[in-house]
């Protein structure tokens, strides 16, 4: 594995120059960006155009933190049109790549500014409008809240990580009801924006895809208050969930495993979820885009996975998890159909998420063999909602939330008998 050298910021000299002429800045936005050029050039003059409509009066700053884009979605970043008054600075990162460490450029910049608020919106957005930086901006500048989660209806083959394993798990973890977790597009306080600059994870997964559910994981726990903003539908360059996800599913679940270590004593001790309530709702919002998918890759990913793996399977697993696991992959073989119920996927990440905390060799690897059970799952949902509408889709998504919710005993039985 190829080790990055650790760097004591993320800021290049440019940037800290430009920081520094700069001054103090109310609010703060900023875009993490990589090969974007499709899109960033609208992102950043939507940006603008926020800032002006909404924030008029502020003095505000847009940052393009990019990943050293081979693309021009640097010079497409520079060029955008922005109104008079918004400050602007398209600068590469130092660190390890990944968006984890675009976002660390963009805490420590907002800790120099010593803003007020920090919005942070994706590059490869088509649907974001000028009223999201209000919806995101908004509840921080009124002291309303300190973080500020993204609310979206998504297509209903979008966002599988999110719907299958974050949601769920931060949900009955740490009893808060954030829809959305990983959304990526958040607003925060100068405050909470320098306690996240001021952390040691930026050798970890937390540097690359690890970082939106560590920001809204740390957020919880660390006792700062969260409110959802509505934004309507999210569209953006949405992924095959069968081709493209594997890599970042397993950052995005190592990280969640660490955190529940980390915070251990809070949600063992959380019993029930509660709502977080939700602000604003967008005036006009644009039509879902459809998401490509292939049941007969994720079939083949499951299956050949399984067979791979079958021996860790067996040492990870529960005896009669491990068992039903079994018969769904034989049943796939013979009648060609997915069968994957909540509960066993429930029960089957519980018991990766006990063996993490107690796993003594290589837990990266340990996760990566979560993700042809993954596959498996998505499968057979995309297969349960072939006919339905993404937001009816959302109710088998909320079953599957209270599923694990309800077996949350399961898990902290785990724990209770290893101590």
């Amino acid at each position: 594995m190829k080790v990055f050298r650790k760097f004591e910021t993320a800021l290049r000299d440019n940037l800290s120059e430009w920081i520094k002429k700069l001054g103090e800045v109310d609010i703060l936005v900023g875009i993490p960006s990589f090969n974007s050029e499709d899109t960033i050039e609208d992102v950043v003059s939507t940006c603008g155009l926020g800032l002006k409509e909404y924030f008029g009066q502020k003095k505000s700053a847009i940052i393009i933190s990019d990943g050293g884009s081979l693309d021009d979605t640097r010079e497409k970043a520079n060029q955008a049109p922005l109104p008079n008054g918004i400050n602007r600075m398209v600068a590469i990162y130092r660190g390890m790549p990944g968006k984890g460490t675009s976002f660390r450029a963009i805490f420590e910049a907002a800790k120099l500014l010593k803003v007020d608020c920090c919005v942070v919106v994706d590059s490869d957005l088509k649907s974001v409008s000028p009223e999201w930086i209000k919806l995101l901006a908004s509840p921080i500048l009124e002291k309303e809240s300190a973080f500020v989660a993204p609310l979206y209806l998504r297509h209903k083959y979008d966002g599988s990580i999110t719907n299958h394993i974050v949601y769920p798990m931060t949900r009955a973890l740490f009893g808060k009801q954030i829809r959305q977790p990983i959304g990526g597009d958040f607003g925060f306080s100068g405050e909470l924006a320098a306690f996240y600059a001021e952390q040691d994870v930026w050798q970890t997964d937390v540097a690359r895809f690890g970082i939106d559910i560590w920001m809204t994981v740390s957020a919880i726990n660390e006792g700062y208050s969260v409110v959802q903003a509505d934004l309507g539908t999210k569209i953006h360059q949405a992924k095959d969930p069968s081709i493209d996800l594997a890599p970042m599913s397993g950052q995005v679940v190592s990280t969640l495993f660490f955190l529940m270590g980390k915070y251990e004593k809070n949600w063992m001790s959380i019993h029930k979820s509660q709502k977080v309530k939700i602000i604003g709702k967008i005036s006009r919002s644009p039509k879902l885009e459809s998401v490509p998918v292939s049941l007969n890759k994720l079939k083949a990913e499951f299956v050949e996975g399984f067979y791979h793996f079958e021996p860790l399977y067996q040492q990870v697993l529960l005896h009669e998890n491990f068992s039903e696991l079994k018969s769904k992959v034989k049943g796939l073989e013979q009648k060609g159909n997915f069968d994957f119920p909540d509960q066993l996927w429930a029960k089957i990440v519980y018991d990766f998420a006990f063996i993490y905390q107690t796993w003594s060799r290589n837990r990266r690897r340990l996760v990566d063999i979560i993700a042809p059970l993954y596959f498996g799952k998505v499968g057979a949902f995309c297969q349960q909602v072939a006919d339905l509408e993404s937001q009816e889709a959302e109710e088998v998504i909320e079953r599957e939330a209270q599923e694990f919710e309800r077996l949350k005993p399961y898990l902290l039985d785990k724990f209770k008998r290893w101590d």
